[in-house]
């Protein structure tokens, strides 16, 4: 039985709403558990004091220091090195075997687990450059996670602004790289940006690779080349 556009459309339109409020609704009960679970037991005490009995009582201020710290030092490495290659691949060389070549490595390295990056970093960084269990090793297996993630979106946004902005700045005798940083990359921020989000959202929930990079230490980080242990890696020792 072959039924009509608009009753097709109606049904449609149906099935796409409940699967909409659906996934709404999940979304909704999961974020009200957790508050409801979550706001009773947090409190100044919890957030700011230092961790007892192996971490199973007192405060979790470490191991926010060592998230923040962590993740920043991932994002300050990834972040020019990713923002670089998009402005090279888009700005500076042209379609063909090269870029293939590169975009490929880019996507297959978004593929790679985060264990294979963990034991990585822990033979490049840990043991061969003898930077130990630190903040700094950590950092450097991040950058190298999040890199084809800030690539391949800010590849994609500088190529969203239309080439007409280049061609007017060339005529008003600007050069390329006064153009890329005065018209393309102002234009492209808000992908850019996007794609650092992104960057962090993964760094932030990393365990394993950070539990073999930047270890699992309570102490207060006194250098990049000191231990931490983040939220990721606290839960899962808990656990």
């Amino acid at each position: 039985m072959r039924l009509n556009p608009k009753t097709s459309q109606k049904i449609m339109r149906i099935v796409l709403g409940i699967a909409t409020g659906l996934t709404i609704f999940i979304l909704l009960f999961i974020i009200v558990f957790m508050l409801s679970k979550g706001i009773p037991v947090l409190n100044w005490e919890f957030l700011s004091n230092f961790p007892a009995k192996m971490g199973k009582a007192g405060g979790i201020l470490p191991t926010i220091i060592g998230t923040f710290v962590l993740t920043l030092v991932a994002i300050v490495i990834a972040t020019p090195l990713g923002v670089g290659a998009a402005v090279y691949l888009t700005e500076y060389i042209r379609e063909g075997k090269i870029t293939k070549i590169i975009r490929f490595g880019a996507e297959s390295l978004a593929g790679i687990p985060s264990i294979i990056f963990g034991l990585f970093g822990f033979i490049l960084f840990v043991v061969t450059l003898k930077m130990g269990w630190s903040i700094l090793s950590g950092g450097l297996t991040l950058a190298f996670m999040i890199l084809p993630t800030i690539i391949r979106t800010s590849e994609e946004a500088i190529k969203t602004v239309p080439y007409s902005y280049r061609e007017v700045s060339f005529s008003l005798g600007a050069t390329k790289w006064e153009t890329i940083k005065k018209v393309v990359l102002p234009n492209a921020l808000p992908g850019i940006v996007t794609g650092i989000i992104l960057g962090i959202g993964r760094s932030v929930g990393e365990t394993a690779a950070v539990i073999f990079t930047a270890g699992s230490s309570l102490r207060l980080p006194s250098s990049l080349f000191d231990s931490v242990r983040t939220m990721s890696v606290h839960f899962y020792i808990l656990s």
